[in-house]
């Protein structure tokens, strides 16, 4: 019988621990019969399953090209490989094709569907977290139960304008090679998937789309997703913010409630300690919290939660840590963290609404003109 764990659930020392030909799979959506994933691999002792790809695939209920999500899945493939895992495989259900050679595990799984035509006319939520390291006290899964929860809450909030995808739990990192259980979906895949997810909604006659970033590895990349968004369809209104707490309601309930200095919210900080703190406790390790607030610091270039200066730069993150984390963790509570998801939900809620006022505006003012 074999035991599976959850790769997510895990820390960065936790993975560089593992052994490197301890079977890892990457599922696209659920419901496989585990017995059957472990025949296919041999019937290990120990297997490590990665969070599912939760669409893109014919029967998923929102297909994109094969050849643009092979490659995104290729590149996740090939950041496990690069970390020394020997046996690394994609478990798809049958008739998907997308060049893995024998890298793919093919099992049937049932069918879903995702955005119904009922909800043409509301803002489509498309929430994209990511799998990486945060630190020695948080779980690689961070970003994405933090964009899921504030996504999943402001679909809740306003019901009748706004609908939520569920969560993608694979961004771009750029910083991949620093510390163990990062994954990358690469730039140029991420983009070309994502326009390619636009490209089939608006086809279905949905206008109306905000990409959520829990990471700031996927920021830059999703402002060109939403510039070639905007030049293939005129008729739409696609738009994403820098992660969450970032306008000025948002930075204000940041600073009435933060006890850290500048620097002290980053990366596995107070902020995202706080928030994992209140989703999911269990996950966080305390007892194993290094605060690490001395970034190489100029006036134009500095850390903090909304990133200082004129200057964007990429240098190394070894550069400014050793643990992977930047900021002050040690001073995170769970209280912090259920204030400022509430805020970060009320933040989204008031940017769904402006989405819908932009598209009706420019739909009068085209009227008006022609």
């Amino acid at each position: 019988m074999t035991d599976y764990f959850l790769y997510e659930e895990l820390t960065w020392p936790e993975v560089a621990e593992l052994p490197r030909d301890l079977p890892l799979v990457l599922p696209l959506g659920g419901g496989y019969p585990l017995e059957s994933v472990s025949q296919a691999l041999g019937n290990p002792a120990r297997a490590g399953l990665l969070p599912p790809i939760p669409f893109g695939w014919r029967g998923s209920g929102l297909a994109a090209p094969e050849p643009l999500l092979g490659a995104y899945i290729a590149n996740l493939l090939d950041s496990l490989r690069d970390d020394g895992f020997t046996r690394v495989f994609a478990l798809t259900p049958p008739g998907i094709d997308l060049g893995l050679g024998d890298a793919r595990i093919a099992l049937q799984t049932p069918g879903v569907s995702l955005a119904p035509d009922s909800a043409r006319g509301k803002v489509i939520l498309i929430p994209i977290g990511h799998t990486e390291q945060h630190g020695y006290h948080l779980p690689l899964s961070t970003d994405t139960l933090i964009i899921e929860a504030v996504s999943q809450g402001t679909a809740a909030a306003a019901p009748e304008q706004a609908l939520s995808l569920p969560v993608m739990p694979y961004g771009v990192s750029m910083h991949r090679a620093s510390f163990a259980g990062t994954l990358n979906a690469g730039g140029r895949a991420f983009e070309d998937f994502w326009v390619s997810v636009i490209d089939v909604l608006a086809a279905r006659g949905f206008d109306r789309f905000y990409f959520l970033s829990g990471h700031g590895g996927n920021s830059s990349f999703l402002v060109n997703v939403v510039k070639y968004a905007g030049d293939r369809h005129p008729d739409i209104f696609c738009a994403t913010a820098f992660l969450y707490l970032s306008g000025p309601e948002g930075v204000a309930a940041l600073e009435k409630h933060r006890r850290s200095q500048i620097g002290g919210m980053g990366h596995a900080c107070e902020l995202e300690t706080s928030f994992i703190l209140h989703l999911r406790p269990e996950l966080v390790h305390m007892e194993r919290v290094i605060d690490e607030t001395d970034f190489v610091s100029t006036p134009s270039y500095y850390m903090d939660w909304i990133e200082g200066g004129a200057l964007v730069a990429n240098p190394p993150w070894t550069d400014d840590t050793r643990t992977g984390a930047y900021g002050a963790g040690s001073l995170a509570t769970a209280e912090h963290g259920k204030l400022w998801l509430e805020a970060a939900i009320a933040e989204k809620v008031g940017h769904v609404a402006e989405i819908h006022e932009q598209l009706r505006l420019r739909q009068a003012r085209r009227a008006a003109g022609a």
